[in-house]
């Protein structure tokens, strides 16, 4: 039986950890595109690690037959992909017939799955997007603003109210919006779709539904997935943000400076970055707009940040909302943890935080734009 027992022991725990495990899930992307040339190079991206976490030129496919390329990844964790093909760049990406970048593939991987796409056109780099739609109101731009380093330089995009060149005296509250391109113009926007911001603004604004605002559109870089998440670059994006850009606009326009004036949003990632913003900077920033936010998703917990706060409640108001298809389901779990925790640590929803859920909303452009209207009246009502 001395024997015995150390192997029956090493059996055990052996069988234990294989249970405990987490069973991988393969799942074998096959794209058919006819018509590249023989040396052509054909990447898949997305918003896993497995995909490259957006980067356009990261996981190359192989070719596996006439036209047909193929990619194979692993996953632990359930989840709900959403994917696009290039041909290395965000110019080179899948396109339809008029040259307008496809909409997100998206796929809900449950358990090992083949998944078969097609793609018959491409953009080539030159012709510009195919997009409705324009700017309503001024835009100032400002290029490359601060100094390279960890966290590079980038473009600013600043919408001024209506009457702003008018009356000179009048001073504006800030809000501070991340993925800047996305804003505005559906031009700049990565999906040919702009959230409409400006539109929205200007109308609340002319009907007196919101009092007159200043919005500051902060560009994105390659780096955004790790920039607009907890962790090294995150932290300095933040200090980016406080240190450089807040400063540059104060001086340079006519804000109400303020934490009690200033908000800062933004939607994915970019809302979770808001949300730290103003948890991490009240004396900044009193107000977030923090749409379909990863708050706790894979390798991101924000969560046990809010829980581990000891000191007296801090002077912000949150707006946390989402929708309930696709990847938004995937959200929930991490939303519905950090409303608990807010109200664990004394925020009432209703007076220091509003969740809206929109059942049938995407992960996409449009659907924050649908919401902002809301968002903008609950942060800056007019009084």
């Amino acid at each position: 039986m001395k024997n015995i027992l150390p192997l029956l022991l090493l059996l055990l725990c052996t069988v234990a950890a294989t249970a405990q495990a987490p069973s991988q899930k393969t799942v074998t992307f096959m794209l058919h595109t006819p018509g590249l040339p023989d040396t052509a190079q054909v990447y898949i991206t997305g918003n896993a690690a497995e995909l490259g976490n957006w980067d356009p030129g990261k996981v190359k496919m192989e070719r596996s037959g006439a036209d047909t390329w193929q990619k194979e990844i692993s996953l632990q964790d359930l989840m709900h992909l959403e994917y696009k093909y290039t041909l290395g760049s965000w110019e080179q990406e899948a396109a339809d017939s008029t040259g307008s970048p496809l909409r997100n593939f998206t796929v809900k991987v449950e358990s090992s799955l083949q998944v078969k796409n097609q793609v018959t056109n491409w953009r080539s780099g030159n012709e510009p997007k195919v997009v409705k739609g324009g700017v309503t109101g001024k835009l100032a731009y400002h290029e490359q603003v601060g100094k390279s380093g960890i966290i590079p330089a980038r473009d600013l995009v600043v919408w001024l109210p209506p009457n702003y060149e008018q009356n000179k005296k009048k001073r504006y509250p800030v809000l501070y919006l991340h993925d800047g391109q996305n804003l505005f113009d559906p031009n700049t926007s990565s999906f040919g779709v702009d959230w409409r911001v400006d539109e929205t603004a200007d109308s609340l604004i002319r009907a007196g539904a919101i009092e007159p605002i200043i919005i500051v559109g902060i560009n994105n870089t390659e780096a955004r997935m790790q920039e607009y998440v907890p962790g090294e670059k995150g932290a300095a994006y933040v200090e980016y943000v406080v240190n450089t850009v807040k400063p540059f606009i104060d001086s340079t326009y006519r804000t109400k400076p303020g934490a009690k004036y200033t908000a800062t949003g933004g939607s994915s990632a970019g809302g979770t970055i808001a949300f730290v913003l103003a948890w991490e900077h009240p004396n900044i920033f009193s107000k977030a707009i923090c749409m379909s936010p990863a708050f706790k998703i894979q390798q991101i917990d924000y969560v046990d940040d809010v829980l581990a706060y000891q000191s007296r409640k801090k002077p912000v108001y949150f707006y946390i909302d989402n929708g309930g298809v696709e990847l938004e389901e995937q959200l929930q779990p991490g939303i519905d943890e950090m409303l608990q925790a807010l109200k664990q640590k004394g925020y009432r929803e209703g007076k220091d935080f509003t969740w809206v859920k929109d059942e049938n909303a995407k992960h996409f452009e449009s659907a924050w734009g649908k919401r902002m209207p809301g968002a903008l009246k609950l942060l800056f009502p007019a009084k």
